[in-house]
């Protein structure tokens, strides 16, 4: 049992849920939210696993490669406590890697090329996110590439008599996967101050509302424009509720912020696709759930 506690929480995999929920919105954005051509909603499920591989491999590595600086400040962690060795960290993650890369370049073209990017962006952010300042927005390419390879992956899809179909897509991918970056880029900077502490600064709060003057600018009027509404609200407030946890509370507590703000991901993706089916809406709830009742027992940073 300490084992397998020691692997969900060098995996993080509380987070896992904000995975399944971008490659869902992107793959929805992909193929024009189901409403053009035929589908093949299985690939979806290769999808989520090979991104599923690429993060938990990801996260492997991070613990892998910061095992000197977890043994002076950090030695609760999984590897300095002495759970797990830290050469069997490596190769989980080195494989997990190479597995998700796999599956997510099934599709060739563009998709194994984004996929590739998405590989060695998660390699840099793990040998050199202690070493500078900017790796918060190195953690965001990661969510960026990713989104990006969802909607690529559901670009184009096989008809039964084995001919290929494009489905239509607009640039709302780029868009959606560029405020999801500044998104995880604002609450990545907030991160910074839980493990090097220092003054908290203010400006990262803006980057985490732009996903809500990217919903008003897209929906200026009409119908559209009262569902946009109503889960721009539903996302704003509860970036307040987590913002308070860091700036209004006597006793500052930037993890719970961070972990509130991580689960949010899931409303972000949501707010981009919010004129899908009632049953689609709720996966996306579902999975903002999972990830908050998932951080009682396994840390989200």
């Amino acid at each position: 049992m300490k084992t397998l506690r020691a692997l969900l929480i060098l995996g993080r995999v509380s987070n896992l849920p904000t995975i399944w929920s971008n490659c869902l919105c992107g793959w929805l954005i992909g193929v024009g939210y189901a409403g053009i051509g035929p589908v093949d909603w299985s690939m979806l499920y290769w999808l989520c696993a090979g991104a599923s591989a690429i993060y938990l491999g990801g996260m492997y590595l991070n613990d892998a490669c910061d095992v000197a600086f977890d043994r002076q400040f950090r030695k609760e962690r999984p590897i300095p406590s002495g759970v797990i060795s830290e050469g069997a960290v490596w190769k989980m993650g080195i494989g997990l890697l190479a597995a998700g890369v796999g599956v997510l370049s099934l599709q060739g073209g563009a998709t194994a090329l984004l996929a590739l990017a998405l590989f060695n962006c998660v390699l840099i952010y793990n040998f050199l996110h202690k070493k500078i300042a900017w790796s918060p927005l190195l953690i965001a390419l990661c969510r960026f590439f990713l989104l990006l390879l969802a909607a690529s992956f559901a670009f184009v899809t096989t008809n039964p008599d084995g001919s290929f179909f494009a489905h239509q897509n607009s640039g709302l991918a780029t868009w959606t996967a560029l405020v999801l970056c500044l998104y995880v880029t604002g609450l990545s900077c907030l991160a910074k101050v839980e493990s090097e502490p220092g003054e908290v600064r203010y400006w990262p709060c803006i980057l985490l509302c732009s996903p809500l003057l990217l919903a008003l600018f897209l929906n200026p009027s009409g119908e559209n424009r009262k569902d946009a509404l109503l889960v721009s609200a539903i996302l704003g407030l509860w970036i307040i509720r987590c913002l308070r946890s860091t700036f209004w509370e006597g006793k500052r507590d930037v993890g719970k912020t961070i972990g509130g703000l991580l689960a949010g991901i899931s409303l972000v993706d949501l707010l981009a696709v919010h004129l899908v089916s009632t049953e689609l809406a709720g996966l996306f709830l579902g999975c903002f759930l999972l990830s908050l009742a998932a951080q009682r027992w396994v840390p989200a940073t």
